[in-house]
């Protein structure tokens, strides 16, 4: 049996080592790293089915780690923050990571919301493309095409569009939608569903102008109805 490697960027030797033990209960194969200008390096050397990644980090500060790997990379990536700030949480999200937690945290949750992560991420290994209209969608490498044209979208973007894509005209609640990407629901991420909406609806009209293919249904939620003239 394979267990997964995690890496585990956190320069609060406490808190490395706690996560690391609930993680080795686990069976997960742990590795640390306490600055971050030595993630990228490390990534080089070690395959990895999952990045926890501080935010707050010697050397290189967790938000541009995630910046540069997603430019090679679609790893699941947890980013651990003490910052409250919606906009942090918020950027995160939108420059790649697939989840996020608030410090102070129980490990036990972190442990949890790692599985869903890689449950989620394992459940994308086989399944077949989805082709719909100039729509292409390719659920093993996270890849989306309009017209054959690559669109540039975020791990939970892409969530989001397939699960839609997948059952067009079907009403998601904001909800629904969170509890299919992340693997579990949580209320916080619910208006974190608008931005990344918002943001889908500008990268997709920039390939068809003019077309609105995400829907706004009042007092629901959203669905996918492709129309093209």
């Amino acid at each position: 049996m394979t267990y997964p490697n995690i890496l585990i960027v956190e320069d609060e030797a406490k808190i490395a080592a706690l996560l690391s033990d609930y993680f080795k209960t686990e069976n997960f194969n742990v590795f640390i790293i306490s600055r971050g200008d030595r993630v990228l390096g490390f990534m080089d050397q070690q395959p990895l089915d999952l990045i926890l990644l501080d935010i707050m980090l010697p050397g290189m500060d967790g938000k541009k780690i995630l910046r540069e790997i997603r430019k090679f990379s679609s790893i699941p990536i947890i980013m651990l923050t003490a910052r409250i700030e919606e906009i942090d949480i918020l950027l995160g999200l939108e420059l790649g990571a697939d989840d996020y937690i608030l410090k102070p945290f129980s490990p036990r949750e972190v442990v949890a919301r790692v599985k869903a992560v890689l449950r989620r991420t394992r459940e994308d290994i086989n399944p077949e493309k989805i082709i719909i209209g100039p729509f292409s969608l390719s659920p093993q490498c996270h890849e989306v095409k309009i017209n054959d044209r690559v669109l540039k979208i975020t791990p939970n973007e892409f969530g989001i569009l397939k699960t839609m894509v997948s059952r067009p005209n079907r009403v998601f609640s904001r909800g629904e939608l969170v509890g299919r990407v992340q693997g579990y629901n949580f209320d916080g991420y619910n208006r974190t569903i608008d931005t990344h909406i918002k943001n889908l609806r500008k990268k997709i009209a920039a390939h068809l102008p003019g077309t609105e293919v995400i829907h706004s249904v009042y007092g629901t939620g959203y669905k996918f109805s492709l129309t093209l003239d």
